[in-house]
């Protein structure tokens, strides 16, 4: 029996930060969630600073330019961030 091995992109379309957690949703219809101390800048980072986000291409990645914090999708998912 042989399986089909289907290869996944998954792309963030909706990013929100708390008080602790980093929350992203992604558009497969999962959602995904770290802690805020994961990562030092965000944690470090006011509101309007972590709610100024960009999406990196079709949804691979979150720029946050104010505070130069890059993260990838495929990152987050693996536990590598």
């Amino acid at each position: 029996m042989s399986t089909l091995a289907v290869k996944l992109y998954p792309r963030a379309y909706n990013i929100k930060c708390t008080d602790v957690l980093l929350i992203v949703e992604l558009v497969d219809g999962r959602t995904i969630s770290a802690p805020l101390i994961w990562f030092p800048r965000l944690a470090q980072a006011n509101k309007k600073q972590r709610d100024n986000w960009e999406l990196l291409g079709e949804g691979e990645g979150i720029h946050w330019s104010e505070i130069d914090e890059d993260l990838s999708i495929n990152g987050l998912l693996v536990g590598t961030h």
